[in-house]
C-alpha cells in the first residue's frame, strides 16, 4: 500500500508538472502572438501616415522570408528577420511630413533628415530587448554593397546578411510602388535597375539568389 501511494504521489506530480509545462508554452506563444500583432500595427500605424506605402511592409516581410530561405538564413532567425522586416522604416515616425510626403525631389538639406531614419528607428528600437536580434534590417538596410550607404557606410560583407537580403526586396517593392514624386515601374524596369545596382547598392549574389527565386514564382 505504501508503494502504491508513493507511485500515485509520484504520478500526481508528474501530471502536475506535464500541465504546468502546458500552460507555460500556451502563455508563451500567446506572448509570442501579442509582439508579433503589436509589430504589425505599429507598421501599419506608419502606413496610416504614409498612405502611398501602405501593405508595403507585410509584402517586403513576407518576400524578404522567401529569399533568406534561398541565401541560407537558418530557419531559426526568420522570426527575428521578419519582425526586422516590418520595422524597417520605423524610424520615418520622426520624418517630417514635409520631407516624407513631399511630391518632389528633396534637397540636399532634406535628404541629411531623411537619412537620419535608420538612427531613429535603432534609437527607438534599442530598450526594447526581445527585438534586439532583429535591429540589423531597420538599421542597415540602407548600407550599400559598393560603401556609399548610410547610415555609416558600410561596404560589402560589414552588412549584416539580414540588411543585405532585405535591401534587395526593399528596392524591388519600392520600384513597383507608387510614390509621391512618381508612379510604379513594370518588372521589366524594376529588375533592369536592380541588376544595374547589382555589385554597387546590393550584394551580387544575393541579387542573382533573387533572380532565381523570381524564375520559379
Amino acid at each position: 500500500m505504501n508503494l502504491l501511494d508513493s507511485m500515485a504521489s509520484q504520478a500526481a506530480i508528474a501530471i502536475d508538472n506535464a500541465t504546468l509545462f502546458d500552460d507555460a508554452q500556451k502563455a508563451n506563444i500567446n506572448l509570442r502572438q501579442a509582439y508579433d500583432a503589436t509589430i504589425e500595427g505599429w507598421a501599419r500605424a506608419l502606413e496610416l501616415r504614409d498612405g502611398d506605402t501602405e501593405g508595403h511592409s507585410k509584402r517586403v516581410a513576407d518576400m524578404a522570408v522567401q529569399l533568406a530561405r534561398e541565401v541560407g538564413i537558418k530557419e531559426a532567425d526568420m522570426v527575428d528577420l521578419r519582425r526586422g522586416a516590418f520595422l524597417h522604416d520605423i524610424g520615418k515616425m520622426g520624418i517630417p511630413d514635409t520631407i516624407l510626403l513631399k511630391p518632389a525631389a528633396l534637397t540636399d538639406e532634406e535628404w541629411v533628415i531623411m537619412r537620419n531614419h535608420p538612427t531613429l528607428g535603432k534609437r527607438l528600437l534599442e530598450p526594447i530587448e526581445f527585438l534586439k536580434n532583429s535591429m540589423d534590417i531597420p538599421y542597415c538596410h540602407h548600407e550599400k554593397w559598393d560603401g556609399t550607404g548610410y547610415p555609416r557606410g558600410l561596404k560589402g560583407e560589414e552588412i549584416p546578411l539580414m540588411a543585405r537580403v532585405f535591401s534587395v526586396i526593399d528596392g524591388w517593392d519600392a520600384l513597383r510602388s507608387d510614390r509621391p514624386y512618381r508612379k510604379a515601374l513594370s518588372d521589366a524596369d524594376a529588375w533592369n535597375i536592380i541588376e544595374d545596382n547589382s555589385g554597387k547598392a546590393y550584394d551580387p549574389d544575393i541579387v542573382q539568389k533573387f533572380m532565381d527565386l523570381i524564375k520559379k514564382a
